[in-house]
């Protein structure tokens, strides 16, 4: 059986990452397995956590041609489940099946194009499930098909969970991504009042100009007023926040507190709507903050896509699934700052590239090249 290159990154108990290019056996298949040949692959933030498992950047170096860096103590405990293994990456990607499984689904997928999730893609070729991908329409590039299912169908998954626990307007932080800019498409579309909270007046520019409404820089020292302002014309009392860390769900949750407030009179328990806060990311990385001062009708906690989809249940995740499968190259559509291979994401440069999570700096690997 021909082998395949692929990406494992391992962390080692004296706090060391080192990821390197490797080739191994291509993976057998079992009855209802594809054999994808990778064309696209994103680097998601998503992706990081597996892939750099929170390395310090700035200690990016090549040893042996592999990437190697320095990873924090704090970091090495949260990874230690994984320590000394050598570890696949890259949940998504889009490319042409090559073989199949024997069953009926696997068969009928046998050299068209899909996009799907492997937990595998920062290789050559990768396994996937049918259950795991969808056939990429007629016309659609694999680059185009690459980031079909982590952005799309979490900024789906945050207008459902919002419409599921009863709220009708929500709160996105770090609203320049791509993530973001398809959740303002989405919510144009259905009417749904959004509050973009972005970090830098040119995030906020290129937003409006996508056609958001209300957009608020926590850069600028009006920031708790203006979101204040925004969440009373919205009505907005659950966000999802991309940060993790800091104040934001803390300020998040004031600002809400005291639009829901105005006009009432006081009450010590606070308004008794409930606020959420959904913390989805871990773009900062320091001690989410809470000072409480919102009442007691709120909460914060933790949204994955991966249990949203399995709380939906087939019939529902289907029908996502086949709305960004229509709206790929519109709604749902990438935008990638460069194209990599395989043994550029050992470079320590281009490493520190995507491992800043800039906005409009998402790469693109494609293992061909």
């Amino acid at each position: 059986m021909p082998e395949t290159s692929t990406i494992r990154s391992t962390v080692t108990a004296d706090g060391q990452l080192r990821v390197e290019l490797v080739n191994e056996p291509t993976p057998e298949l079992g009855p209802d397995d594809l054999l994808v040949e990778v064309e696209a692959t994103p680097i998601n933030p998503s992706d990081l956590g597996m892939l750099i498992a929170g390395a310090d950047p700035a200690s990016f170096d090549t040893v042996d041609g592999a990437l190697v860096g320095r990873v924090p103590e704090a970091a090495v405990a949260a990874n230690r489940a994984r320590l000394d293994q050598p570890m696949p990456c890259g949940n998504e990607g889009a490319g042409v099946v090559v073989d199949a499984g024997p069953s009926d689904v696997a068969q009928a997928l046998l050299g068209k194009r899909i996009a799907g999730v492997s937990g595998s893609m920062y290789a050559t070729h990768t396994t996937v499930s049918p259950m795991m991908c969808m056939e990429v329409p007629a016309g659609v590039t694999a680059e185009q098909a690459a980031s079909s299912f982590v952005n799309p169908l979490t900024a789906l998954g945050m207008t459902e969970t919002m419409r599921d626990e009863g709220h009708t307007a929500l709160v996105h932080t770090a609203a320049a991504s791509n993530l973001g800019q398809m959740l303002v498409k989405i919510c144009n579309d259905e009417g749904i009042g959004l509050v973009n909270i972005v970090r830098r007046p040119e995030q906020a520019d290129l937003l409006r100009a996508s056609g958001a409404d209300h957009v608020v820089d926590s850069s600028a020292d009006s920031f708790l007023d203006d979101l204040t302002v925004a969440l009373a014309a919205t009505g907005a009392t659950i966000a999802f926040d991309a940060t993790g860390g800091g104040t934001y769900a803390d300020s998040i949750l004031s600002c809400m507190e005291t639009a829901l407030s105005q006009g009432s009179s006081f009450s010590r328990y606070g308004s008794d709507t409930h606020k959420q806060v959904y913390i989805y990311g871990g773009l900062q990385r320091s001690v989410t903050t809470l000072n409480r001062t919102y009442g007691m009708s709120w909460g914060v906690g933790g949204w994955l896509l991966t249990p949203f989809l399995g709380r939906i249940g087939p019939e529902r995740m289907m029908g996502l699934r086949q709305r960004v499968s229509d709206e790929i190259t519109t709604t749902f559509a990438s935008h990638y700052a460069e194209r990599i291979s395989l043994s550029d994401m050992l470079k320590p440069d281009v490493a520190r590239a995507y491992a800043a999570q800039a906005t409009g700096e998402k790469r693109l690997v494609v293992p061909a090249r």
